[in-house]
């Protein structure tokens, strides 16, 4: 039986038309005689040459031998010829070449592909040929012996022509490749030809053929040596060289065989089952039992071969063309998260299968073609894959859906996706296929172990027990990857909600589906009735989102094949809900209109058996049960849908109240302000507010509290003043028994601190006075030094101050308070007199010092400007150069060196609807969000806008929860306070972070008032770091009443404190500062540039 060749159509059996295959039919006939055991003699044979009495001397078989031995030879010489031919014509001038026939930079690479290790092979024949030649010279004219010298080859050629022949198939690719798309190439292996053929040789010279050469020789060596050992005695010692040799050479084609399978990875040529790799005798000498168990090892090791050369086709067909394309396919600014988002961590699964087929062909290379066992490779792998299987398998149904979202988003991806799939290794398979194998891989691998056991028959063979541990390591792989597999489908769930809510103009809402820790507890249909409530015809269907953090109701509707949600209500934060009732009796509709509802959505039809099928009216109906729901919110109130069923009422309301518990305990884990109490039971109201209180109950109540200011007295201590409607209170920021009445004044509303100049600051009954600090709180150092001057200044004349502001300004600290006169709003700006402030200390007082008033003349401090706005304001907000007026118009931004002002938002703005909105809302504050942005927040919403004053996010405007009655930031967080609750919102983003609840709620300081104004408003925007001192105070009711006594209401005045994050180590470390560095926005060229 002859050996074949390498190429797919040489089959047993058959015959191939390759040229030099032994079983060429050319080949048989050229080379052997009628009989099996001889072989053609070429025209210039071996006998001319020899004394024709030796000739005639020698028996026929040894002439035959001789013959032969000498063809052997001559074709020996041939064959190093045309390896000499490669290098000579192909090899050196391709290197020489100028200008170059393949680019310089790929040549190398080029002539490695294509020639491989040829010319080692020209050097192990050159030996052989060496060899050959000595010998004929010590046993001329009879060569006795040459089967030792060709055994000593096979041994030499094992370690090179393996790697040639299993490299050839790579080789002819390059080549093809190269003259497909190289112009120059192909003109230069027709030049080559022609000159062969003009130099007289009589063949051309054709690359292919002496590429393949090495192959055809290489498979005549044993036909060679059998006919030579066919000629010879046995009793020749050269018998038994040649019987090896020929053995050798055999194994040389096999271990080719093999090396042609390995390198080609389970593709093309070299894709041949166990029994295509052994000639017909080696095959004969396995049982039918062991032939199967060793085919399935081979399908074991080609699977994993196929499987690894398709994860680097990841890199090949799809990472690298999208990296490279030009225009680019994906927005650069997004590639490297999209590669990461689909593609993951493929890279580590591909090196640990790598790492195992290098070792499979460890284990084919030593113990082919019977491999005893290859399973310690597998399990040594399976235990070192787990973390990145563990990675990879959770996070495929992401990677999957971020190909859907681009292919539906993005023509130029889908296209490139599409024409990927005609890629020639991409066996017609798409990008999620490619991605998905790592998935049936593992499913594989069960199957195949348990075919390979079943097969193993060898009492105690090692794979009996150690196939089982193999396989309950991957079993218990793939049972652990499905709690993450169901998280990630669960995050692909709410990337989808994500994507498809669709909220009507300018109404959209940040609901933060994206959050890591996001989820949704529970999703149905309920129905509302319409809010006439006459008539079943115009009740809808509603299908509810039970998020972790809102409750969303939406209408499904198909566009263009996908579902998308349409929101009809404001998504109510679970913060905000209130379960208001579940036990009201069900209500009895009629169940035709709603039959013909439900069936015209579901394409459903009644049947005679149901209640609409019948005739009969009184049947004709269909119990539904209400459940009402309450929205705490501005916007909200009370929601009463209905549940097709008591079962189904009873499953809302269970996941309604796992929904707000779970919200809670989140919430408390994760808030981000502490509420600390300065005073839960200092601070008393009566009970009824319309009655006249008695003198001596001025001791008991303190009236409504209004503001608050922190300060640090001269001593160091921590002390805080709080103003009532009967007068301000000092005392211990941290002891709330230590605090004290320190002036009796009526309607205090605003409080404030100049530390630089120790002045204490106090707006009441619309006069503001100033009061030294040492003379309200005396410290250890005042009671070695004369005592501080009781007696204030009043800075304003009548009683006419509506509000006043402290700030910094051009390296100034001013006080500006605002009168008003008709509709003008009248503002006058004073800077302290440091010198005199400082006399005024020591001033010597009597016993009536704390009654009197100095005059309206203040000496302390000196007029720095005076101007008006001919409209109502509420505010004024130290910028970094100017300040920002908030009135009625917007907001007004105004230089106080020469009193040019902007008003923002400008009254030419482009969006007629946020024009409208703005004119009506109340502004509030004034925020930079970012170096070139600002916050602006209404009563009822915030926008934001660049430094001119236009919009600068396409989302529009956000609606607040509440209505703001006080904004206040604490970095990066902004703070909306309505009497019911305080919003707390990422000034960045404007996405909610926080509710805290309480009754009747007020901001009493907002982090103003202490002679600066970088706590208002940081002047680059930038928050790399949470400042953990308190910056807002807040009253509310105490919750607790009247603490015993019924007549007064308690008032808890509190600080809120922001929460000191912990992050763990490694994948949970701490957000850098990046998460609040905004990135700087740039203008569009149009209106001067505000600064501030």
């Amino acid at each position: 039986m002859l050996t074949g060749c390498y190429t797919s159509m040489c089959r047993e059996g058959g015959v191939c038309y390759t040229y030099g295959c032994p079983r060429n039919v050319n080949f048989i006939t050229g080379h052997l005689p009628s009989t099996s055991e001889g072989i053609s003699l070429k025209s210039e044979s071996w006998s001319p040459t020899l004394d024709p009495e030796v000739l005639k001397s020698l028996p026929e078989r040894e002439r035959k031998r001789q013959e032969i031995i000498y063809d052997i030879l001559t074709r020996e010489e041939q064959y190093v010829g045309d390896l000499d031919t490669i290098e000579a014509t192909f090899i050196q001038p391709l290197v020489t070449a100028n200008p170059p026939v393949v680019p310089s930079d790929q040549l190398e690479r080029f002539i490695d592909d294509v020639f491989g290790n040829i010319l080692d092979l020209r050097e192990c024949n050159k030996r052989l040929l060496e060899a050959l030649y000595v010998r004929q010279r010590e046993q001329a004219p009879i060569i006795h012996r040459i089967g030792d010298i060709f055994l000593d080859a096979a041994a030499e050629f094992i370690l090179a022509y393996p790697d040639y022949i299993g490299h050839y198939p790579i080789a002819e690719k390059r080549m093809k490749d190269e003259l497909e798309t190289n112009h120059e190439f192909r003109l230069f292996l027709e030049q080559c030809a022609r000159q062969s053929a003009r130099s007289g040789e009589s063949i051309r010279l054709d690359l292919k053929h002496l590429l393949n050469r090495p192959i055809e020789h290489l498979n005549k060596y044993p036909v060679f040596l059998e006919a030579v050992l066919n000629e010879t005695e046995k009793d020749n010692p050269d018998a038994d060289f040649l019987e090896e040799a020929s053995t050798a050479f055999k194994n040389l084609q096999s271990v080719a065989r093999l090396r042609t399978f390995q390198t080609a990875m389970g593709k093309g040529t070299g894709k041949w089952e166990w029994h295509d790799s052994l000639s017909p005798d080696i095959r004969a000498t396995f049982t039918k039992q062991e032939a199967t168990r060793q085919a399935i090892i081979s399908e074991l090791i080609k699977g994993e071969m196929a499987y690894v050369k398709d994860l680097e086709n990841i890199e090949t067909i799809y990472i690298r063309p999208l990296c490279e394309a030009d225009p680019p396919i994906i927005p650069p600014n997004k590639l490297d998260q999209f590669i990461k988002d689909v593609f993951h961590n493929y890279r580590e699964l591909y090196e640990h299968h790598a790492r195992l087929v290098e070792k499979f062909h460890e284990i084919q290379s030593e113990q082919h073609p019977k491999i005893r066992s290859v399973i310690a490779a597998v399990m040594d792998t399976a235990r070192n894959f787990r973390d990145a299987y563990m990675e990879y398998l959770p996070h495929y149904p992401m990677a999957a859906y971020r190909i859907d979202e681009e292919v539906a988003n993005n023509t130029e991806f889908k296209a490139f996706v599409e024409a990927c799939t005609r890629h020639p290794d991409a066996h017609h398979l798409d990008m999620k296929n490619f991605i998905n194998m790592p998935i049936p891989r593992l499913l594989r691998y069960e199957l195949l172990f348990k075919t390979i056991m079943e097969e193993t028959t060898e009492e105690g063979h090692e794979d009996l027990e150690t196939i089982t541990h193999v396989i309950d390591v991957i079993k218990a792989l793939g049972k652990d990857t499905e709690p993450g597999v169901v998280s990630a489908k669960q995050k692909v769930e709410l990337c989808k909600y994500n994507a498809n809510l669709v909220f009507k103009h300018g109404k959209d809402i940040d609901l933060d589906l994206l959050n890591e820790n996001r989820s949704l507890i529970y999703s149905g249909k309920l129905l509302r009735q319409p809010d006439s409530g006459l008539g079943w015809n115009g009740w809808s269907e509603l299908f509810i989102l039970l998020f972790d953090n809102y409750l969303v109701m939406t209408k499904v509707k198909e566009l263009d094949g996908v579902t998308k949600y349409i929101v009809t209500r404001r998504p109510i934060p679970l913060d905000l809900l209130t379960l208001a009732s579940f036990n009201d009796s069900p209500t009895q509709r009629r169940a035709g209109l709603l039959r013909g509802f439900r069936c015209e959505r579901y394409g459903e039809a009644p049947t005679p058996n149901t209640p609409g099928a019948s005739p009969d009216a009184a049947n004709d109906s269909q119990l539904m049960y209400p459940l009402t729901l309450h929205y705490n919110g501005r916007m909200g109130g009370p929601y009463i849908l209905y549940a097709y069923s008591q079962q189904a009422r009873l499953e809302w309301k269970s996941k309604l109240e796992e929904a707000l518990v779970l919200r809670r305990v989140v919430q408390d884990s994760n808030k981000v302000f502490e509420v600390e109490t300065l005073s839960a039971d200092k601070f008393l109201m009566s009970a009824s507010t319309g009655s006249q209180q008695q003198s001596w109950n001025q001791e008991v109540y303190t009236g409504k509290v209004a503001c608050s200011v922190p300060f640090t007295s001269t001593d160091g201590r921590a002390l805080v003043a709080i103003g009532c409607a009967e007068g301000v209170w000092i005392g211990s920021r941290h002891d709330p028994k230590s605090v004290r009445r320190v002036l009796h004044l009526k309607l205090v509303t605003q409080v404030a601190i100049l530390e630089e100049f120790g002045i204490f600051l106090v707006l009441a009954d619309k006069s503001l006075f100033a009061y030294h600090i040492e003379a309200l709180v005396p410290t250890s150092i005042s009671l070695h030094t004369p005592p501080a001057s009781q007696v204030p200044q009043k800075l304003n004349q009548s009683k006419d101050v509506h509000f006043f502001r402290v700030g910094s300004l051009h390296n100034r600290t001013l006080v500006i308070y605002m009168k008003k006169k008709g509709s003008d709003s009248i503002f006058r700006v004073l800077e302290p007199v440091g010198e005199k402030i400082s006399q005024g200390v020591r001033a010597p007082i009597d016993l009536f010092s704390r009654l009197r008033v100095r005059s309206a003349k203040s000496d302390w401090f000196r007029i720095y400007r005076d101007f008006f706005l001919p409209f109502e304001t509420f505010d004024l907000i130290f910028l970094k150069a100017r300040v920002a007026v908030l009135s009625t118009k917007g907001f007004e931004i105004m230089d106080l060196n020469n009193f040019d002002s902007v008003t923002i938002p400008p009254r030419e703005n482009p969006l007629p609807q946020l024009a409208r909105r703005c004119e009506s809302g109340r502004p509030k504050g004034m925020f930079r969000s970012a170096e070139d942005e600002f916050l602006l927040c209404y009563d009822e919403f915030g926008v934001y806008v660049d430094k001119r004053g236009d919009p600068s996010r396409s989302a529009g405007i956000i609606e607040w929860e509440g209505t703001a009655e006080r904004v206040a930031l604490h970095a990066p967080y902004i703070l909306l306070f309505d009497s019911r609750f305080i919003e707390i919102r990422h000034i960045k983003t404007g996405r909610l972070a926080q509710i805290i609840s309480g009754n009747d709620l007020r901001c009493i300081w907002d982090g103003r008032g202490i002679g600066t104004n970088v706590a208002a408003t940081p002047i680059d925007g930038h928050y790399s770091e949470v400042e953990q001192e308190a910056q807002v105070h807040a009253v509310m009711l105490n919750p607790e009443g009247s603490l015993g006594n019924r007549k007064a209401v308690a008032q808890t005045v509190f600080e809120l404190i922001p929460t000191v994050p912990l992050y763990l180590p490694g994948s949970l470390s701490a957000p850098t500062s990046a998460e609040y560095m905004p990135h700087p926005l740039t203008p569009p060229p149009q209106s001067p540039e505000l600064r501030t």
